[in-house]
């Protein structure tokens, strides 16, 4: 287990920072915009600064491991990891995200909303990889998709309800798919409950219920990927 707690700082840190938007002195939407770029800015050098010096690239184990109690209900913990396989998803989130900051510049109705939710958002797609706990995974999921909605419906184009309706019924669907095969597996086979990530995969299930687990995950990433025919939604809201 990592001593130094980055990836909770790296998770915690755009959503935290972002809450104190709503602090910030009523001077413009220009120091909001500063503000959430340098946010964005502190988090990828944060994120680099800690994989360069901190993630040994020949070691193929999961690594800044970071392991605490949350619940005790079902054995809930706040497990966080990263593997070679995460670290691209991580950075190029923050790159994007960066990007993307910069890119809605012009934005200035309920500008503190609206960068509040582009920060919870980020938050909520670094946690999304670097989870290691199933039921950590499944709330940083939803984090993430929360935000999305609320930026399409409130700052989207003409079809923006159209396109974000859309998006909700798509995405909560896959959402509960997903619930249904993180409860499944974290419930099943074991006499105590557990969303360990290492302990599930070590598990062994019944090849039916293997099938439907194998479903149930499969419907919720090819809505999120999105793969055909499950991809309606994703023209929509980008176009918007």
């Amino acid at each position: 287990t990592n001593k130094f707690p980055w990836l909770t700082i790296i998770v915690v840190l755009p959503i935290f920072a972002g809450s104190l938007i709503f602090f910030l002195p009523h001077k413009g939407n220009r120091v909001i915009r500063w503000y959430t770029i340098c946010i964005c800015m502190l988090e990828l050098l944060l994120t680099t600064y800690a994989f360069c010096y901190h993630f040994q690239l020949d070691d193929p184990l999961i690594q800044l491991v970071e392991d605490y109690k949350w619940i005790h209900f079902f054995d809930f913990r706040w497990k966080l990891g990263i593997d070679g396989l995460s670290i691209g998803p991580v950075l190029l989130t923050g790159f994007i995200t960066t990007l993307a900051t910069l890119a809605a510049w012009p934005v200035t109705r309920d500008s503190r909303l609206f960068h509040f939710l582009m920060l919870a958002m980020y938050s909520g797609q670094i946690g999304s990889f670097s989870s290691r706990d199933l039921l950590l995974f499944f709330i940083m999921w939803e984090l993430e998709l929360i935000p999305v909605y609320l930026l399409l419906s409130m700052w989207g184009g003409k079809k923006r309800l159209y396109s974000a309706t859309k998006f909700i019924l798509y995405t909560a669907g896959g959402s509960i798919f997903l619930l249904m095969g993180v409860l499944g597996v974290g419930l099943y086979g074991s006499n105590e409950p557990t969303f360990n990530f290492e302990t599930s995969v070590n598990q062994s299930y019944p090849v039916a219920l293997e099938i439907i687990f194998y479903i149930g995950f499969f419907i919720a990433f090819a809505v999120k990927s999105p793969i055909l025919p499950l991809h309606t939604w994703l023209p929509d809201t980008h176009g918007e």
